[in-house]
């Protein structure tokens, strides 16, 4: 009977319209879906996601999108990203990672020069074949699922962008200390991998914090356990970052609200003239901007032929 000794009840968290970012510093040992959902409870958001994936080992900036905010994590994800990681020279993993099997090992370990002579060769365009514990898919099923099951896992090389990459600190002769910022698709796993064969050695990731994302930086995360700690409304909103900031790289164009009222409902506005980067350069189309008007995101909006077309319109009270 309801009521009755020993019976568990579960109280129904009322869910709450929260449009915006949260940075979470995410802790080692959680998947990424793993802090979403965690998040999401804490927030009693509708929606949420995150904004690029962290492998269990790793920790630092894990953008979650709640809400609206949800519609850009695209754009969030294209942005760079920024590590800090230790290589574990003489043993490779099947994860790449300290996470995995020790699959080959080697005696070798390379020398600060040699390390310093090489890194230039692992930046710019390269060529990366990504771990075969990874989210690639292969025939329909991502490549960790296929290395799990203990099959043979081929994936191609693809092309990847390194801005910088620099070793900061030798801790010791089996661990070195690396800094390394990268286009979206970039492993770091990948990188340790290769530098290693390139010095003639074997090498994994023991440890990886990611210290920005696009716009997202450690400077503005908090940890789970200071998201669980506001408990109430007002504190969560002081955290919770707009929703423009996820579309950082992507241009402004202000309206007025009868254009506004257009896009909010499917409808092509015509432009009298070309819109202009905050620089004054003229926006050459085609192009992706936020529509933008009494200084909140309307939509964002495809702009071509003499007219902006709305491709994800924003609405703040779903």
């Amino acid at each position: 009977m309801p009521g009755s000794t020993g019976e568990k009840q579960q109280v129904r968290r009322t869910k709450i319209h929260r449009h915006g970012w949260l940075a979470i510093d995410k802790p080692s040992g959680l998947t990424s879906t793993q802090v979403v959902g965690r998040v999401r409870y804490l927030t009693r958001a509708f929606k949420a996601g995150h904004g690029g994936t962290l492998d269990p080992l790793a920790t630092g900036v894990l953008p979650i999108a709640l809400g609206e905010a949800t519609k850009t994590v695209s754009f969030v994800m294209e942005g760079l990203k920024s590590y800090q990681f230790t290589i574990c020279w003489g043993e490779r993993r099947d994860t790449d990672d300290s996470d995995g099997q020790v699959i080959a090992c080697s005696d070798r370990r390379p020398t600060t020069a040699e390390i310093q002579a090489v890194l230039p060769s692992f930046t710019g365009e390269i060529m990366q074949k990504p771990p075969s514990y990874s989210a690639v898919k292969v025939a329909g099923r991502r490549a960790y699922e296929i290395a799990r099951s203990d099959q043979v896992v081929e994936l191609e090389p693809r092309p990847v962008r390194i801005e910088r990459f620099e070793l900061t600190q030798v801790l010791d002769a089996d661990h070195s200390l690396f800094e390394l910022e990268c286009g979206k698709g970039g492993y770091v796993r990948a990188v340790a991998r290769d530098l290693a064969l390139k010095l003639g050695t074997e090498g994994h990731v023991s440890a990886l914090r990611r210290t920005r994302v696009g716009p997202f930086t450690l400077e503005h995360a908090i940890s789970l356990a200071q998201l669980e700690a506001l408990n109430d409304s007002a504190a969560l909103a002081e955290q919770l970052l707009p929703l423009i900031e996820g579309l950082a790289g992507v241009p402004n164009l202000r309206v007025d609200a009868a254009q506004a009222a257009r896009l909010q409902s499917g409808q092509a506005v015509p432009l009298v003239r070309a819109p202009r980067h905050d620089d004054g350069d003229r926006i050459k189309a085609p192009a992706v901007m936020c529509a933008v008007f009494a200084e909140r995101p309307v939509a964002l909006v495809d702009f071509r032929a003499g007219e902006i077309r709305p491709k994800r319109v924003f609405n703040f009270s779903a």
